[in-house]
């Protein structure tokens, strides 16, 4: 057997050479002086040699070592050649698989889902946040620490949502990867709850009591200001929508209303489609998470006034100075303001008010899933539930959710005149 003097000191010779160890192990020695370890075996019936790796990269320890793996491999009824050629494969593959090739084939895949300025941030996001540091890296080789690493850097400087999200698409990417065999593992799922919390958002101002409400909307009704202004307020009130979803809103996107009689509609409906809705963005075009909005009589009735006003134009509720142009998301804010009602109930309020009211009123009167179907109502999804299932739910207890709404309505406005009557309330 060698010894590390005999290795160490082998010298080229005029022609190649090879120094023999054990069970086929030996070293070669080319001419040109450069040494090798080299494995002679034999594999269904035929002679054959593997190449082990370079001296002195390769000591002869390290060469035993290699020997008695590819022995193994022979007991196992494997080749150690192709075995290695497998390996050399497989490491080529994974040299290739960067997080960020894998990210810019996942982000092509996707990209037809979004709108182009969601699109334009996902990408923009991987390439400032995450390529710099992990992009060049085989996807096979990050960990979880090598991740949160990087997502500390941007909790660093205090975006804490921003932290969060670019983690939810590194995980995607990952994900990714694992359909087309490039990982096996996605480290990216598991290290949200180490990541700093999302900071709560403050409540907004909100009248919480039939009776504040009340006194809030007789003052407002008498304002002075445009009546399309005041109809807003009140159909916003009386649907709790997001006052950025009413301010907005086609005449396109009402149903089973006839604007030409005073008739019921008992089947009045306002259908949001998911591009307007608080979503993630990516959801934003699938139509499963459009929002249904079951209209109570007293919401027709107004709908019905304000047709008189903008029905010629494509909004219900318009600007002042356009019909073309969406009321200003700072109209209803100053108006409510202007009432006596700056730092106790805003827009957004009404939601809460909504919220609280029927929650207790669901208590004394409701059923036991009148909670859950309120929070739909509000578009909510309730925690635990996936996406997908919140999605389905939300045109689910239409028949309930309609019984709820005409009480909220009768609540609201049971003793006050009807919406025709603010077109003979002061104006501005």
């Amino acid at each position: 057997m060698l010894s590390e003097i005999t290795v160490r000191q082998a010298k080229p010779k005029d022609r190649d050479y090879k120094l023999s160890d054990a069970e086929g192990l030996h070293l070669f020695v080319a001419k040109s002086g450069h040494r090798s370890w080299r494995l002679k075996y034999r594999f269904a019936g035929k002679e054959r040699r593997l190449i082990l790796g370079s001296y002195p990269a390769v000591s002869l320890k390290e060469a035993r070592e290699r020997k008695c793996e590819a022995r193994k491999l022979l007991d196992e009824g494997r080749d150690p050649g192709v075995e290695a050629k497998k390996q050399a494969v497989q490491r080529a593959a994974a040299s290739a698989n960067t997080f960020e090739s894998l990210a810019r084939t996942w982000f092509a895949v996707q990209e037809a889902r979004w709108t182009p300025v969601h699109a334009k941030d996902v990408i923009q996001s991987l390439e400032n946040e995450i390529f710099p540091w992990l992009g060049k890296l085989p996807i096979s080789e990050i960990d979880e620490p090598m991740v949160l690493m990087v997502l500390r850097k941007i909790e660093k400087r205090g975006a804490i949502e921003t932290a969060h999200r670019v983690r939810q698409r590194v995980s995607a990417v990952f994900i990714h990867a694992i359909a087309e065999g490039a990982a096996s593992r996605d480290p990216a799922a598991s290290i949200g709850k180490a990541l700093k919390p999302i900071p709560r958002k403050r409540r907004r101002p909100a009248l919480l009591t039939l009776d504040e409400l009340h006194e809030m909307l007789r003052k407002t009704e008498w304002e002075l200001g445009s009546p399309l202004t005041k109809l807003a307020s009140r159909y916003l009130a009386l649907t709790a929508q997001r006052p950025g979803t009413v301010r907005a809103m086609p005449w396109t996107e009402l149903e089973n209303i006839d604007w030409n009689v005073d008739d019921p509609c008992p089947q009045a409906l306002w259908r949001i489609p998911a591009s307007r809705m608080k979503l993630a963005n990516e959801l934003k075009q699938d139509q499963e998470f459009e929002h249904l909005v079951p209209l109570c009589s007293e919401a027709v009735a107004v709908l019905r006034v304000a047709h008189r006003i903008s029905g010629r134009g494509p909004l219900v509720f318009p600007g002042n100075r356009s019909g073309w142009r969406a009321m200003s998301e700072n109209t209803l804010s100053y108006f409510y303001n202007r009432c006596g009602y700056q730092g106790r109930h805003v827009p957004h309020g009404w939601r809460s008010s909504f919220s609280t009211i029927m929650n207790e009123w669901a208590e004394r009167n409701g059923t036991a899933s009148d909670r859950h179907i309120i929070d739909l109502m509000l578009a909510h999804v309730p925690d635990g539930v996936s996406a997908s299932e919140g999605a389905y739910n939300r045109a689910a207890f239409m028949e309930r959710r309609r019984e709820i709404a005409e009480e909220w309505g009768r609540m609201l406005f049971a003793s006050f005149p009807a919406p025709i009557k603010v077109l003979s309330y002061p104006a501005r």
